[in-house]
This record gives C-alpha cells, structure tokens and sequence, in this order.
C-alpha cells in the first residue's frame, strides 16, 4: 500500500521533516515515489510551519494512498481534506 508519511531531516534535536509518499514496507527515511510537502514542527512555538502542494496531495489521496494521522492534520490544516 502506497502511504503518504514523514521523513525526518535536518540536525540532531532539530527536526525538520519532508511529506513524502512511498511504499509503506520501505524504511522511514528510505526510498520514495514523491515529494509533495514539508513540515517544521520547531516553528513558533509547537504550532509549527508547513508548505503542501495541494494539487500533488489530492492527486495521491485519489490514487488510494493513505496518510499518516500525523500527516492527515498537516493535511486537513491546509485545506486538502
């Protein structure tokens, strides 16, 4: 099945991740097919900053891929769901 997940980047206790879809049997920082966002939960304060290609999301999201409950709030926050 095809997931739409984090992958974590950036610096040791700073967190920086990318919204990607990859197979869902693929480690977390390992192969993907797309990348569609990305996430900064350091951002002020915990309320965190995002950027999503809404025209990619909604494309995958009707392909049949399945978000993360995490990425499914990024995703619903900026107006895709």
């Amino acid at each position: 099945m095809v997931k739409i997940r984090l992958t974590r980047m950036g610096e040791k206790k700073i967190p920086m991740y990318r919204i990607v879809v990859a197979d869902e049997r693929t480690p977390r920082d390992g192969r993907v097919i797309a990348e569609i966002g990305s996430y900064n939960p350091t951002h002020n304060k915990g309320e965190g900053q995002f950027n999503v290609n809404v025209e990619e999301a909604k494309k995958w999201l009707a392909n049949g891929a399945q978000p993360t409950q995490t990425v499914a709030n990024i995703l619903k926050k900026a107006g895709v769901k």
